[in-house]
């Protein structure tokens, strides 16, 4: 049994649900637990997410006054969307948790010194959510490990593949 993917109601295309991906964040971090976050956004920035112009690369989450919010992250606005309003591409967005994630990720952040890093801008519902990881900073020696070992599993089941079809 196969799942079909999302269809789009509007115009019944195949939706894809991801606006924006760190990639750079797996590279520089070990992330821990996830969690999924709405984000209070504007409608300019609504329009332009639509039109996929959002970038989360140079983003992170902060917590002030016990609030979570995501700084860095750039939506860059439209022209036609934004001509009635001051849009700033870069600015500060609160995240939208539940008090107790938001009081666990305090403790953890403030305890432990974990870093809340933005991994993923998707569409859930009609809605726009940000998934924020636990991470702790990579150094040097741990990335090239990681390197490493990703390069080893790729050599291992290229091995595997000639060794099951030359059998």
């Amino acid at each position: 049994m196969s799942k079909k993917p999302a269809k789009d109601k509007a115009n019944g295309a195949t939706a894809n649900k991801t606006i924006a991906l760190n990639k750079r964040a797996r590279h520089e971090y070990h992330l821990e637990e996830r969690y999924e976050a709405g984000v209070a956004l504007q409608g300019w920035e609504v329009k332009s997410i639509r039109a996929g112009r959002a970038n989360i690369i140079d983003g992170y989450a902060y917590i002030r006054s016990g609030e979570i919010y995501l700084i860095g992250a750039q939506i860059t606005p439209l022209i036609q969307a934004s001509t009635h309003v001051v849009a700033e591409d870069r600015r500060t967005r609160k995240l939208l948790l539940h008090r107790r994630e938001i009081d666990k990720l305090i403790g953890r952040v403030e305890r432990d010194g974990y870093t809340l890093v933005p991994t993923a801008l998707y569409w859930s519902k009609n809605k726009v959510k940000l998934e924020i990881a636990l991470a702790k900073g990579k150094q040097d020696h741990d990335k090239r490990d990681a390197a490493k070992d990703r390069d080893w599993q790729r050599d291992k089941q290229r091995v595997m593949r000639r060794h099951n079809r030359d059998a």
